[in-house]
């Protein structure tokens, strides 16, 4: 074989060689090119199920605080029932005990000392029978309680179950206050109910008015008293064991 065949030949192989090679190379890349792209799309599906775990713990712990934030909003709601009732009973409790300003129907008797000392051109004979004494006003207000009413008062000065009415002198107090004539006495209540109590048999109001001591005796759509403005002091009470 001559050198001119032997060229032609050696080159011919280095076509087919170096063709060979590039397919080669080529379908090496492609094949890197696909398995990157698999390795990319597994890491990014690794990571969306990294994050979905993620989001599954953080929803069950907002489902979890979700529950308690509902029973502290059921326990808050039943305390505040339980509050509304504690605050009427409280203010049913300030009532009865005196510790509330009133208004409503009832009745105003007025009381002041016969300075005449005779009613229609009588006498007793006895002066002191034509003045306002300490027990003239309880035995009013002893009188009004037996109508069954609401609250009571002489002079602004609420009459509480420790009340004491005293003669001081040309005074009598009330709650330990001084309080002077006139003796104006409100109680709330049935007006016509008041006024039956009050001319029973036996009631002082008809003695008072007939010896000139009680000046005026009336019923009001709106008799104001006012609340017991001391302290309530209990000593010999105790509750059984």
């Amino acid at each position: 074989m001559n050198k001119t065949k032997i060229g032609i030949l050696l080159g011919a192989v280095c076509m087919i060689l170096t063709f060979a090679t590039c397919i080669q190379l080529k379908t090496i890349a492609e094949a890197n090119k696909t398995a990157s792209g698999s390795f990319s799309e597994n890491r990014l599906r690794d990571e969306v199920l990294r994050w979905k775990e993620n989001y599954d713990i953080v929803y069950a712990k907002v489902q979890e605080e979700e529950k308690k934030l509902e029973k502290i909003r059921k326990k808050v709601t039943e305390n505040d029932e339980s509050a509304t009732t504690t605050r009427e009973e409280l203010k049913t409790a300030n009532r009865l005990l005196g510790f509330t300003d009133l208004t409503g129907k009832g009745i105003e008797i007025t009381l002041e000392d016969n300075k005449l000392q005779s009613v229609d051109g009588l006498t007793t004979g006895n002066i002191m029978d034509y003045v306002v004494h300490d027990d003239d006003l309880i035995q009013l207000i002893n009188d009004i309680k037996n109508a069954g009413v609401d609250a009571i008062a002489i002079n602004n000065q609420r009459i509480v179950s420790t009340t004491g009415i005293v003669c001081d002198g040309n005074v009598v107090r009330i709650n330990g206050e001084k309080v002077s004539q006139p003796f104006v006495i409100k109680a709330i209540g049935s007006p016509e109910g008041i006024m039956g109590a009050l001319t029973t048999l036996g009631a002082s109001l008809d003695t008072l008015q007939r010896l000139g001591i009680v000046k005026e005796v009336k019923k009001s759509n709106s008799v104001n008293i006012p609340k017991y403005e001391g302290v309530i002091v209990i000593e010999h009470i105790r509750t059984l064991s």
